[in-house]
């Protein structure tokens, strides 16, 4: 069932007229040589914007910390961000409505075969600040040596450029860096799992309701599994 225009949770929701959605540097969007955007979290975007018959307003952030910060002071309406317990200290997540593990890309000619062989004195590990990556990590390097970057694209070259030994990330995102990697590898297992949510500020109750429903009716219609397969994401799947 689409919203109805007399929702008085759209005025929660959307108090500027336009729906303005948080977004930092990951695989869940790219921008094309005109400047504008597409992928998962804008197809997906603009299908909630269209549903209440709004203008969608995109805004990029450079880093999860600074889209957590625009929604806790009104900049932006919604976000696109992966569970992280320390994040709830500041916006409330809806039920998650994508998946996809954390894990390793390492080179060319790499003895890493496994997530635990990576965690070895004199490997350096190169990762995302700020991350939901990084925090999954937490009590599972005791001897290899974080590297951090603040973007995904930096993160990348740290790797290609000889000054770490892995990558981390999320498998959708490192199955791209991948093609640009002759001979290098994704591990098949993994050391966590991301979940995507929609996050909004704290204590915005009509708002994270009228989200969640949003969430559940693309879950039923399989909205986020086409997206997925309209962006040519491998390694991520729509939670249902």
């Amino acid at each position: 069932m689409q919203p109805s225009r007399d929702d008085r949770r759209l005025a929660d929701l959307v108090p500027t007229g336009a729906l303005h959605v948080g977004l930092f540097p990951s695989f869940l969007y790219r921008k094309k040589a005109d400047g504008t955007l597409d992928g998962v979290a804008i197809e997906i975007a603009e299908v909630l914007a269209a549903s209440i018959d709004v203008k969608l307003v995109p805004r990029e952030y450079s880093s999860p910390p600074d889209v957590v910060r625009a929604l806790r002071t009104g900049k932006c309406d919604v976000a696109f961000l992966g569970i992280d317990p320390m994040r709830a200290a500041d916006v409330d997540f809806r039920q998650p409505y994508m998946q996809a593990d954390f894990t390793f890309l390492v080179p060319d000619g790499s003895p890493i075969d496994a997530i635990t062989y990576a965690d070895r004195s004199g490997i350096r590990i190169a990762i995302v600040r700020d991350h939901a990556m990084d925090a999954a990590l937490r009590g599972k390097l005791t001897q290899a040596q974080r590297v951090y970057a603040p973007t995904p694209d930096a993160a990348f070259e740290l790797l290609r450029g000889g000054h770490a030994d892995v990558l981390a990330g999320i498998r959708p995102g490192l199955l791209r860096y991948v093609s640009q990697l002759p001979g290098g590898r994704v591990l098949a297992d993994r050391y966590g799992a991301n979940l995507l949510a929609f996050a909004v500020a704290k204590d915005c109750p009509q708002r994270l309701a009228f989200v969640n429903e949003f969430v559940q009716r693309s879950a039923i219609s399989g909205l986020v599994q086409r997206c997925i397969e309209n962006a040519g994401l491998h390694g991520i799947d729509a939670i249902r």
